[in-house]
């Protein structure tokens, strides 16, 4: 179906806004995404007074065309008689840029339609909500928000992207963005302890979705979901706990992924009923319950070579499986597996990352049943690389090691004595978005490490596990991040 939109923008000589044809509504003719700039859908041929206009809101690396491009949600919406306006944010910044701007913009959208609207928001673009609500006092204009996996508590995916050994990459592709260093579990520990205490945080009812699919083999939301799955349930780029607050509704939590959530075919009827003046049915309050404490399942390694590259990965005895994930600024390099017995391995699938590394390859392959030992991923490209090198194990030593802020703290938890665990833990301490120290070596107090004092802003904190198991060696990675208020605070998750 395709049907005109107009572009809706305020000058600074008119007190409503004007509008104007933005074109035929199709990939060829889609709105520019200039930040600010609001569209609003076909009218349909009968609107019920009951029914709210529904402003949809893209997320992190996105625009305003995600709810139409390859996604049935607009068309679904129109056929079912809402009125409905769709607006770029800024796909980089961080909430408070995007919180201002939307709430100029939801100000204007209440004039334009004489009513309040219900807010749908994809992933950050429901922090990006929040935000102009409750900082930037949008909620009189708005009935409700209805969130499909927005991370509210951070992702650790963007944790990830600020360690010493992502943020090679991380830098070279653009991913170290205003938004992705605010997603920071550290960072929205922060933002949830000034929103969720702010006098204007209940006066706009929120409802939650959230996914528990990953993406398909090789994608950038399988290998979050990989990543993630230490961390709980999840979708392949937010965990299902994130996605919660605790002074939410929770409408479903369903068989989605990061993408599929925000299809009209996948969850409008679900949220259909909350886009009324009158909510027909109630939804069960959550709380924001954790899942099973995480384990450490994850090795990591990154930086940059020139030619060549050669990355040791141990495997213990009892592993079921191990998937090797060499991420890289390369579309092709040569990459070769080698096991203990020197069997090769080239059969890698590749596709390029969406989310947090937008623009990256993954180079990806799953070993079921491998022989324990010392196995070597090698790559070879023509000129510089810049890689990730994340390999996930599915072992039983994994839920015996376990990593926790306490207090000021970092402990490293060995559940099984006979382990035999060497460790050792580095900051990259960030403000205000800047690198500030790179690899400093935090101190070790027994089996915990002091968080130093560095200042306001982001500790990103990566604990290299070295143990032995049953005279084998294996490696873990585990990436925490915390924010240091001006005072001194620590907010964690």
């Amino acid at each position: 179906m395709f049907k005109k939109m107009l572009l809706v923008f305020v000058t600074a000589f008119l007190l409503f806004p004007s509008f104007s044809h933005a074109g035929s509504f199709g990939k060829d003719n889609d709105p520019s995404g200039v930040p600010g700039q609001w569209y609003v859908g076909t009218t349909p041929s009968y609107v019920a007074p009951s029914k709210h206009p529904i402003l949809y809101v893209h997320g992190l690396n996105s625009s305003s065309n995600t709810w139409w491009n390859e996604n049935n949600m607009y068309d679904i919406a129109y056929q079912n008689g809402y009125e409905t306006a769709f607006i770029d944010l800024y796909p980089t910044k961080n909430m408070w840029d995007n919180g201002y701007l939307l709430s100029q913009k939801i100000r204007d959208m209440y004039n334009y339609f004489g009513e309040k609207v219900v807010i749908v928001a994809h992933s950050k673009g429901g922090i990006d909500t929040q935000s102009a609500l409750v900082h930037y006092g949008a909620y009189p204009y708005v009935a409700r928000v209805i969130t499909l996996s927005s991370p509210h508590y951070g992702s650790e995916l963007a944790d990830l992207a600020y360690s010493s050994s992502a943020g090679w990459l991380a830098d070279i592709m653009g991913s170290k963005s205003d938004a992705t260093y605010s997603l920071q579990t550290g960072y929205m520990r922060n933002f949830r302890s000034q929103t969720d205490s702010h006098a204007n945080v209940n006066k706009s009812k929120f409802y939650t979705l959230a996914g528990t699919k990953w993406g398909s083999f090789g994608s950038s939301l399988y290998w979050g979901g990989l990543y993630l799955s230490s961390y709980g349930s999840n979708d392949g780029a937010v965990t299902v706990t994130s996605s919660r607050l605790p002074y939410s509704s929770e409408l479903r939590v369903g068989d989605w992924n990061h993408t599929t959530i925000k299809t009209g075919s996948a969850t409008f009827n679900l949220f259909k009923n909350y886009l009324n003046e009158t909510i027909a049915s109630t939804a069960t309050i959550t709380t924001q319950n954790a899942e099973a404490e995480p384990g450490a399942s994850t090795f990591v390694r990154g930086g940059a070579a020139k030619g060549q590259k050669k990355e040791s990965i141990f495997v213990e005895s009892g592993v079921n499986s191990v998937t090797i994930d060499w991420m890289s600024d390369t579309e092709n390099p040569s990459l070769l597996l080698n096991d203990p017995d020197n069997n090769s391995y080239t059969s890698f699938s590749t596709e390029m990352d969406t989310e947090f590394f937008n623009g990256a390859y993954h180079h990806s392959i799953t070993i079921d049943n491998p022989t324990a030992g010392e196995w070597s991923v090698e790559s070879k490209t023509d000129s510089t690389e810049h890689y990730l090198l994340h390999v996930t194990l599915d072992s039983e030593v994994n839920e015996n090691l376990q990593v926790d802020i306490v207090g000021e703290e970092v402990k490293v938890d060995n559940k099984n004595k006979k382990l035999n665990v060497k460790t050792n833990m580095t900051i990259e301490y960030y403000k205000n978005g800047k690198l500030k120290q790179g690899k400093v070596i935090a101190k070790k107090n027994g089996e915990s490490y002091k968080i130093p004092k560095l200042g306001e802003g982001v500790y990103n904190m990566t604990v290299e596990i070295d143990g032995k198991h049953n005279n084998e060696t294996f490696k873990r990675t585990v990436i925490k991040s915390v924010y240091v208020d001006h005072t001194g605070k620590l907010y964690f998750e």
